[in-house]
C-alpha cells in the first residue's frame, strides 16, 4: 500500500472515538450561525485533547489515555441512505487529486525506472469518510452516543425552561419506540448542559446568574458557560484570525453544504427539499414538539430520490467535481468564525477539556464498573474480570467451528439486556478509551459466546475487534491474529452479506499487515474484495474495487523485491474500475502509471489498449492534447492489431483530432502521424516530364524519376560533362563548375543549394508507407513551402511567410485531389511546384487531409500512378494536417573532430534557388534503330527543338563511344532536312564508274580535321551544325545522323550528352545539358583479319622502300540471324598517310564476291608508298584513300559517312595504344624515343583497311530504317582493320583472350622488371630488305665449258630513316643434310664480303656471279646480310634472306 500520513497506531484510535450528541435550541443555533458554523462544526477543530487524561479500570488500576478525541454531532433520526453514502464517497475521491508539481517517487527495479506517487490522499480521504459515515448497528456499540450536550442561549427568555424542553426531547428520542435511530450506548445517557453566551450582544451578568442557577440544579460537573462571539461581525475583516475549520469542513463539505449555504435558515430549506423522505418516518415535517424544531430528524446523508444514481458514468464525475468546485468557491467566499477571537478559541478548547474530564470520562469509568459488576453478578464469576479471563484462557479451549459448518444465523438478535451484549458493550467502551488489554479479553469472551449461539454477525464483529485490540496492545504480548480478520471478512461477506463491514475489516487489516511489511498478504487481502459481482444495497462496488486494487498494486511495488509487472497489471485493473465508477481522472492516472512498465517492452497489444484508454479518458476530460498524443502512439507503432481494431483506433484518432482543430481553427496545422514518410528517400527533379514516343519519333531519355540511380553511370555522365565544359572553355574547367544534377536523391551530393529555373516545374517525390491494415485516403495533397523572392540583383523583395497554395503569382502548387494508400502499402506521390519568380525556395513538407474511406478492407483496382484518384472514394472522416520533410545530411568524417564526434552535414535538396530563365532543348530521334549488325551503317535523323523563350547556342554532343555516330564532315553536301524527302537510297556517297583496269585502286585524299576529329584525341566534343550556331525560341531543325553498329555483338548502352548555352550569359547557371542513352543490340556479321608482308619483287618499282603485299581474310560469322543470308563484298579501301592499296592480286573473273554463312574469303592486294606532296606540315593530317571496287559503283571512302567512321575508329585505336604506353614508367618511355624508335619504325606500316559490304535482307525489321532496293531491304556496313606492323596479324575487333592457366601463388615480392632499351633481334632483322634478281632458268653447254657463271643482282634497301652499316658475307655454306639433299652446292665468285653504308631509305645493288659445275636446281639465297645502326656496336643478321628460297634451274644446253 502507499504511504499514509497517519500510522496504523494513530489511524485506528482516530477512527473509533466516543460519540457525543448535540441538541441545540434555535437561539443557540443562531449564535453559532453568525460564524457560518453549526454547534457541532464549531467544536470540531478543538475535539482532540491536548494533554493526557487518566481513568481507573475496574481493578482500580490507573489507565493513561493519549490524544483522546471525541466526536460531537447533531442528532438525526434518519439513518443514512446507502446511495447517499456512495455519492459522498464518490465526491470525496473525485475531489482529491494529486497535487500539481508533486515530486514523484522514483523506484528502480531491474530495467524499470518508475515515477510513482508515494502517497494516495484520495484513498485516505475515502477511508476516513467511509469509517466516519458508517451507520450505527445493533451488534456493536462503537458509534453509539455516550452522552448528549443540551445547548441553550443566555439571550433566551427562559433558558432553564429551554433546558428542560431539550432534556425531554432527548429522552423522547431515545426511549420512544417510534425512533430507531440514532443509537444510544446505555439507557442512562449522560446529559451535559451548555449555556451559550454572546459576549458582544448578551448580558454577562444575566448569563452568570443563569449559570449559577444551572450549577445548583445540574451540579458543577454537569453544566458549562461557554462565551463566544467576542467581536462584532462588521469588524471581521479588521483582523486576520486563523481558520481551523477549513481542513475539517472541506472534507465533509458535500454532506454539510446545506448547513451553511443559506445562513441561519438552512434547516428549513433542507427539510423542505427532503419532505418526500421525511414522510416515510410517519411524522409530519412541519410538526413541532413543544415548540422545538425537528431539524434533528434529517440525516445529512439523505439525498433526493430523483437525483442521479451514484454509478452514472456519463457525467456523475463531472457533476460531482463541479459541485466540489462550487463548494470550495462558496467556502472560500464565506469567512468562518468571523465573530470569534483567539480567546474564544481557547474558551472552546477549555470547554472540551472540562466536558471530557468532568463529564464524559467519569461517566465512562462509572459505566465500565457497572457493566463489570453486572457481568460478575450474572455469570456468578469472581470479582475480577481479569481473574475470570485467566481461567478462561488457562482452561481447555473449546474447538471453534469453521464458517462452513455454522448455520446462517446472521439474523439472530439479542435483547438489549443480554449478558453477551453487556460484554460487548464493555469491550467497546474499553476500546474507545484505549484500554486494549481489557478490550481484548472482553472481545475474546464475547466471541466464544456468540459462536456458541451461532450468532454470526455478532461473532464476526467480536473477531474483528479482538484482532485489532490484540495488535494495539502495548508491548505486543501476542502476535496479530490475522486469521481472526480472515474469518470475520468471510463471515461478513458470505454469510451476513454485509459488504460495508467486510470492507472495514479489509481496510483495517491491510493497514496492520502493511505496518508489519507483509505486503504480499495485504495485497491478497485487498484483492479478495474486488470481485465485479460484489455490490451492497444498490451501491456499486467499482469505486471500492478501484481503490483497493490500486492499494494492492502499491503493495506489489513496495515489496523487498518489487513485482513491477504485477503492479502495472493491477493498476490497469484499478484504472478500469475507476472508469466504470465515473472517476475519469483517477482512471487516466492509473493507466499512465502502468504505461511506464509496458512502454517499449514488446507488449504491443497491451500498449495499444493502454494508449487507447488514455486517449479516451483524456478526451472525456477535455485534455485534447494528451488524447491526440495517446492515439498517435497507437498509430505510429508497428501494430499487431486486427484490421477492424486498427480502423477503430484510426476513427477515434480522427474524431479527437477534429475536435482539437475546431477549438483553434486558425492555429498552426498539426503534425499528422500517418502515413509514414521516409524523408531520406525523398527525390527532387528539376524540369519537365519526358515526352512519350510518337511513332518513329523518340524523345531523348534524359533523366526522370522512373530511372534507378546507378553510381557508375552517374560517374560517366560527370566525366562527359567535365570534358565538354573543358572544351567549351578552351581546355580549362572553370573553378565555379559544378556537375549538373537534375535529380537529387540520397546518393547525390546535396551539400549545395540546387538551381531551379523560372517557369520550369520542380517535382518532389515523397515516399509514403501505410503501416496499418486499413487503407488511408489522403485528399488535397500538396507541398508546403516558404519562398523568399529576389530581384535581378539578388536583393530580397519581401518576406513571404509559409504558404501552401497562396501567392500563385510567385509559386504555383499542384494539388492531388485524392491519393489512396492501401493497407501496408508503400507508395510514392509526385508533387509539383511551378516557380514564377526568382528567389529562394524552401520546401518544408506536405499538407493533406487524412481520412479513411467508407467501409473497411483493402480497395482493389486502384491505379499505381500518383494522383490518379478522381473523387471516387467517399471520406468517412478526415482532418487537415501536415508532415515535415526533415532530411538528415551525410555524416561528416573528414577532420579528426568529425571522426571522434557525430556530426552531420547539410542536405539542401529541398532548398532550391530559382534562377532566371534559361533555354531549354528537346531532342527527338527519328528512325533510330534498336538493332544493327556489327559494323552496319544506318542513317537516322535528329530533331533539335528549343521549347523555351531564350535562344540557345554552342550546341555540342559528346559521347564515350564517338565511333558509333557522326553528323557528317564539313565537306559533305547538305542532306535533305526531312527523312521523308530523302532521294538517296544509300547511306554512302556513291558514283557510277566506267570499267577501270581490273582491280586497280581509285585514289583520293582527305584530312581528319575536315571531319571534326583529331587523331590525337579520343573523347571529342562534336559541334552540332546549327544554322548560324543559334537555335531561336520555338525553332526546330532536323539533321542527319549516321550510325555504325559496334564491332562487338551484344547489347550496348551508348550515352550522348548534349551541351548548350544561353546567348545571354547567366552568373549562376552557365550551361545546360541533356542526356540520352541509346540501347543498341548488335548481331554478328563479319570477322576481318589482315596481315602485311614485304614483297621480294623488283618489277614496277617506283621510288624507294619497295612495296608490300596485303592479305585480307574475311569470314561470315552471321548465323542467318534476322533474315541475313549472305554478305556481298562491295569494296575494299585503304587509308594511310604513307601507304595505299595499288591493285588486287587475285581478282577473279566473277567480280561479285559473296560470302554465305560461315564461309571465308581471302583477298590479296599490293600496296605501295604514297607519293609525297608539298607542304609537309599541312599534310601531316592528310590521309590517302584508295578504293578497290568489285562492282560498277564506287563508294567515296574519303567522304561522309565512310571517312567519319574510319577516323573515329582510328582515334579509338590510338587511344588504346596510348593507354598501353601509359602503363610503362616515364623513364622507360623516354629511353625508347631514340634509336630504338627508329628501328621500330622500320616494321611499322600504319595501314588501315576498310571493308565495305552489303547484305540483302529478306525479313522485315520494323524497328530499323533500311534502304529499299527493288523492294528488297539492303543493309550496308563497313569494317576497319588497322595494320600496324609488318608480319603481325590485325583484327577488325579485339579477340577474346583465353584465361591463363592456373598458377601457384607466389608469396614473395617480384623484382622490378625493366623494359629493355635495346631493339630486339626481330626489329633489327627488319632494318634491311634484300632481294635477289636472277633468271629462273639458265642453259649452259657443260660439254664445252665445265664452269657455268650466272650473273646475280643483290638488291639492298634500307627500310629505316637512320644510317645503317651493312655487311654482306658470301662465304656461308649450307651444311644441313636436308638442304644438301634438296639443293645442289655452288660457289660465289669474286669478292666474298662487302661492307657498305646505306643512308635513310637508300637502295643499293650488288652485281654477283654464281659458279655451277653441273646441272640441277640451286638455292641462291645463301648470302648472309648483317646490319647495325651506325652509332651502335652490335651487328645483327637480317632475316630477309631466309624468307623464301631463291631457286635457279641450271640446264645443259
Amino acid at each position: 500500500m502507499a504511504q499514509c500520513v497517519q500510522s496504523v497506531q494513530e489511524l485506528i484510535p482516530d477512527s473509533f472515538v466516543p460519540c457525543v450528541a448535540a441538541l441545540c435550541s434555535d437561539e443557540a443555533e443562531r449564535l453559532t450561525r453568525l460564524n457560518h458554523l453549526s454547534f457541532s462544526e464549531l467544536l470540531k477543530p478543538f475535539s482532540r485533547l491536548t494533554s493526557e487524561v487518566h481513568m481507573r479500570d475496574p481493578n482500580n488500576q490507573l489507565h493513561i489515555i493519549k490524544n483522546l478525541k471525541i466526536a460531537v454531532s447533531n442528532i438525526v433520526t434518519q439513518p443514512p441512505q446507502p446511495g447517499a453514502i456512495g455519492k459522498l464517497l464518490n465526491d470525496v475521491v473525485s475531489g482529491s487529486q494529486p497535487a500539481e508539481g508533486l515530486v514523484a517517487n522514483v523506484i528502480t527495479a531491474g530495467d524499470y525506472d518508475l515515477n510513482i506517487s508515494a502517497t494516495t490522499p484520495w484513498f485516505e480521504s475515502y477511508r476516513e469518510t467511509f469509517l466516519q459515515s458508517m451507520p450505527a448497528s445493533d451488534h456493536e456499540f462503537l458509534n453509539h452516543y455516550l452522552a448528549c450536550m443540551l445547548v441553550a442561549s443566555s439571550g433566551e427568555a427562559e433558558p432553564m425552561e429551554q433546558f428542560s424542553k431539550l432534556s425531554q426531547e432527548q429522552h423522547r428520542i431515545q426511549h420512544n419506540n417510534d425512533y430507531s435511530y440514532p443509537k444510544w450506548f446505555i439507557p442512562n445517557t449522560l446529559k451535559y448542559y451548555v449555556l451559550l453566551h454572546d459576549v458582544t450582544s448578551g448580558d454577562e451578568q444575566r448569563a452568570e446568574s443563569i449559570y449559577e442557577e444551572m450549577k445548583q440544579k445540574y451540579g458543577t460537573q454537569g453544566c458549562y458557560l461557554l462565551k463566544i462571539n467576542s467581536r462584532a461581525p462588521n469588524r471581521a475583516s479588521d483582523e486576520q484570525i486563523p481558520d481551523p475549520w477549513s481542513q475539517y469542513l472541506q472534507k465533509n463539505s458535500i454532506q454539510n453544504q446545506e448547513s451553511y449555504e443559506d445562513g441561519p435558515c438552512t434547516m428549513t430549506s433542507s427539510k423542505n427539499s427532503d419532505s418526500n423522505l421525511l414522510s416515510l418516518d410517519g411524522l409530519d415535517n412541519e410538526v413541532k414538539v413543544d415548540g422545538l424544531p425537528n431539524n434533528f430528524r434529517i440525516h445529512p446523508l439523505q439525498i433526493d430520490q430523483c437525483g442521479d444514481p451514484p454509478n452514472n458514468t456519463d457525467g456523475s464525475e463531472s457533476k460531482s467535481a463541479s459541485s466540489v468546485h462550487e463548494t470550495k468557491k462558496a467556502s472560500t467566499a464565506v469567512i468562518r468564525g468571523a465573530c470569534l477571537t483567539l480567546t474564544d478559541h481557547d474558551r472552546i478548547r477549555q470547554f472540551i477539556q472540562e466536558f471530557t474530564f468532568r463529564g464524559l470520562l467519569p461517566h465512562i469509568e462509572k459505566t465500565i464498573r457497572q457493566l463489570n459488576d453486572q457481568l460478575i453478578s450474572r455469570k456468578g464469576l469472581s470479582r475480577s474480570l481479569f481473574s475470570a479471563t485467566k481461567k478462561w484462557f488457562s482452561g481447555s479451549k473449546v474447538p471453534e467451528k469453521s464458517i462452513n459448518e455454522l448455520k446462517n444465523t446472521s439474523g439472530l438478535l439479542y435483547p438489549p439486556e443480554a449478558p453477551e451484549l453487556q460484554i460487548r458493550k464493555m469491550a467497546d467502551l474499553c476500546f474507545l478509551v484505549q484500554h486494549y488489554d481489557l478490550a481484548y479479553s472482553c472481545y475474546h469472551t464475547a466471541k466464544k459466546d456468540f459462536l456458541n449461539d451461532q450468532a454470526m454477525l455478532y461473532a464476526a464483529g467480536a473477531l474483528e475487534m479482538a484482532a485489532v485490540s490484540a495488535f494495539l496492545q502495548p508491548g505486543a504480548p501476542r502476535p496479530y491474529p490475522a486469521h481472526y480478520m480472515d474469518t470475520a471478512i468471510q463471515t461478513y461477506r458470505d454469510i451476513c452479506k454485509n459488504m460495508v463491514l467486510a470492507e472495514r475489516c479489509v481496510l483495517l487489516s491491510a493497514e496492520i499487515l502493511k505496518s508489519q511489511s507483509k505486503y504480499s498478504e495485504a495485497a491478497a487481502l485487498l484483492i479478495r474484495l474486488t470481485s465485479e459481482q460484489n455490490t451492497w444495497k444498490g451501491l456499486d462496488s467499482d469505486l471500492r474495487s478501484a481503490l483497493l486494487l490500486e492499494q494492492a498494486a502499491h503493495c506489489f511495488i513496495n515489496m523487498k523485491s518489487p513485482m513491477v509487472r504485477k503492479y502495472a497489471f493491477h493498476m490497469i485493473l484499478a484504472g478500469h474500475r475507476f472508469s466504470k465508477a465515473g472517476q475519469k481522472k483517477h482512471a487516466l492516472r492509473c493507466y499512465c502509471q502502468a504505461m511506464q512498465v509496458y512502454k517499449g517492452k514488446g507488449w504491443s497489444l497491451a500498449e495499444d489498449h493502454i494508449n487507447f484508454t488514455i486517449g479516451r479518458q483524456s478526451y472525456t476530460l477535455r485534455q485534447l492534447d494528451n488524447a491526440v498524443s495517446a492515439f498517435r502512439h497507437i498509430l505510429i507503432n508497428e501494430s499487431k492489431q486486427s484490421a477492424a481494431q486498427q480502423g477503430a483506433f484510426l476513427r477515434e484518432y480522427l474524431y479527437v483530432y477534429k475536435n482539437v482543430n475546431q477549438l483553434s481553427p486558425d492555429g498552426p496545422l498539426p503534425q499528422l502521424p500517418l502515413p509514414y514518410i521516409n524523408s531520406s528517400a525523398t527525390r527532387v527533379f528539376f524540369g519537365h516530364d519526358r515526352r512519350p514516343a510518337d511513332g518513329e519519333k523518340q524523345a531523348a531519355t534524359h533523366i526522370s524519376l522512373d530511372q534507378e540511380y546507378d553510381s557508375e553511370s552517374s560517374q560517366q555522365w560527370r566525366e562527359l560533362e567535365e570534358h565538354v565544359v573543358a572544351v567549351a572553355n578552351k581546355g580549362v574547367i572553370p573553378s565555379s563548375f559544378y556537375p549538373t544534377q537534375y535529380c537529387l536523391n540520397s546518393y547525390s551530393d546535396n551539400s549545395r543549394f540546387p538551381l531551379a529555373v523560372v517557369e520550369e516545374p520542380i517535382t518532389v517525390e515523397v515516399a509514403f508507407r501505410n503501416p496499418l491494415k486499413v487503407p488511408l485516403l489522403l485528399s488535397d495533397l500538396s507541398l508546403l513551402w516558404k519562398f523568399q523572392p529576389k530581384d535581378a540583383s539578388g536583393k530580397d523583395i519581401e518576406k513571404v511567410k509559409e504558404r501552401v497554395t497562396g501567392e500563385p503569382e510567385m509559386i504555383g502548387t499542384e494539388v492531388i485531389s485524392e491519393f489512396l494508400i492501401n493497407s501496408e502499402e508503400s507508395k510514392v506521390a509526385r508533387l509539383k511546384l511551378f516557380p514564377h519568380h526568382i528567389g529562394e525556395l524552401h520546401i518544408l513538407g506536405v499538407v493533406y487531409n487524412l481520412g479513411t474511406i467508407q467501409g473497411s478492407g483493402t480497395v482493389d483496382g486502384i491505379g499505381a500512378l500518383p494522383g490518379c484518384h478522381t473523387g471516387k472514394h467517399s471520406l468517412s472522416m478526415s482532418v487537415r494536417g501536415r508532415q515535415d520533410l526533415e532530411i538528415q545530411g551525410p555524416r561528416l568524417n573528414n577532420t579528426k573532430e568529425e571522426k571522434t564526434s557525430v556530426k552531420y552535414g547539410p542536405d539542401r535538396r529541398l532548398d532550391p534557388i530559382v534562377t532566371e530563365e534559361m533555354p531549354l532543348l528537346e531532342v527527338f530521334f527519328i528512325h533510330f534503330p534498336t538493332g544493327l549488325l556489327c559494323g552496319e551503317i544506318r542513317k537516322a535523323y535528329v530533331e533539335f527543338v528549343n521549347v523555351s523563350k531564350c535562344p540557345l547556342t554552342g550546341l555540342k554532343v559528346v559521347s564515350k563511344r564517338p565511333e558509333f555516330f557522326t553528323f557528317g564532315g564539313n565537306t559533305a553536301a547538305l542532306t535533305p532536312l526531312s527523312p521523308s524527302t530523302s532521294e538517296n537510297c544509300s547511306a554512302y556517297k556513291t558514283v557510277v564508274t566506267a570499267s577501270p583496269s581490273l582491280g586497280t585502286a581509285l585514289v583520293s585524299t582527305a584530312s581528319s580535321m575536315d571531319f571534326g576529329t583529331g587523331t590525337g584525341q579520343q573523347l571529342e566534343a562534336i559541334p552540332v551544325p546549327l544554322p548560324d550556331s543559334v537555335l531561336l525560341p520555338g525553332a526546330s531543325i532536323q539533321l542527319p545522323m549516321w550510325l555504325r553498329g559496334p564491332d562487338e555483338e551484344g547489347v550496348h548502352e551508348i550515352n550522348f550528352l548534349f551541351y548548350y548555352e544561353s546567348v545571354k550569359k547567366q552568373p549562376k547557371k552557365r550551361h545546360r545539358i541533356l542526356r540520352h542513352t541509346a540501347v543498341i543490340c548488335t548481331s554478328r556479321s563479319l570477322n576481318v583479319r589482315a596481315t602485311v608482308c614485304r614483297s621480294n619483287s623488283l618489277e614496277d618499282e617506283e621510288g624507294r622502300g619497295g612495296n608490300m603485299l596485303v592479305f585480307v581474310d574475311v569470314e561470315n560469322t552471321n548465323t542467318s540471324e534476322a533474315g541475313v543470308k549472305e554478305f556481298h563484298m562491295v569494296q575494299v579501301s585503304s587509308s594511310s598517310k604513307h601507304w595505299q592499296l595499288h591493285k588486287s592480286v587475285n581478282i577473279s573473273e566473277n567480280k561479285d564476291a559473296k560470302l554465305a554463312s560461315r564461309e571465308k574469303g581471302k583477298f590479296c592486294f599490293k600496296a605501295v608508298r604514297c607519293k609525297q606532296k608539298e607542304g609537309g606540315i599541312q599534310s601531316s593530317e592528310k590521309y590517302t584513300f584508295a578504293d578497290i571496287i568489285f562492282g560498277n559503283e564506287q563508294i567515296i571512302s574519303s567522304a561522309s559517312p565512310c571517312a567519319d567512321f574510319f577516323y573515329r575508329s582510328l582515334s579509338s585505336e590510338l587511344k588504346k595504344t596510348q593507354d598501353q604506353l601509359s602503363a610503362y614508367p616515364e623513364k622507360h618511355r623516354e629511353a625508347t624515343e631514340g634509336a630504338v624508335r627508329l628501328v621500330e619504325k622500320c616494321s611499322e606500316v600504319d595501314l588501315s583497311i576498310v571493308i565495305l559490304w552489303k547484305v540483302v535482307h529478306c525479313g522485315q525489321q520494323a524497328s530499323a530504317y533500311v534502304v529499299e532496293d527493288n523492294k528488297q531491304l539492303i543493309l550496308e556496313g563497313q569494317h576497319h582493320v588497322v595494320v600496324r606492323t609488318v608480319g603481325k596479324e590485325a583484327f577488325s575487333h579485339s579477340q577474346k583472350e583465353e584465361p591463363p592457366e592456373m598458377e601457384l601463388l607466389k608469396f614473395f615480392r617480384p623484382e622490378n622488371t625493366t623494359v629493355s632499351t635495346r631493339p630486339s633481334v626481330e626489329q633489327l632483322s627488319n632494318l634491311i630488305k634484300t632481294s635477289l634478281h636472277y633468271p629462273e632458268s639458265f642453259h649452259h653447254p657443260f660439254h664445252q665449258k665445265s664452269l657455268c657463271l650466272v650473273p646475280v643482282t643483290l638488291l639492298l634497301s634500307n627500310c629505316s630513316k637512320a644510317d645503317v652499316d651493312v655487311i654482306v658475307d658470301l662465304r656461308h655454306k649450307t651444311t644441313s643434310p636436308e638442304a644438301l639433299e634438296t639443293h645442289g652446292s655452288f660457289t660465289w665468285l669474286g669478292q666474298t664480303q662487302y661492307k657498305l653504308q646505306l643512308k635513310s631509305q637508300e637502295m643499293h645493288s650488288l652485281q654477283l656471279k654464281a659458279c655451277f659445275v653441273h646441272t640441277g636446281v640451286y638455292n641462291l639465297g645463301t648470302p648472309r646480310v648483317f646490319a647495325k645502326l651506325s652509332d651502335h656496336v652490335t651487328v645483327f643478321e637480317t632475316s630477309q634472306q631466309n624468307s623464301m628460297p631463291a631457286l635457279i634451274i641450271i640446264n645443259n644446253a
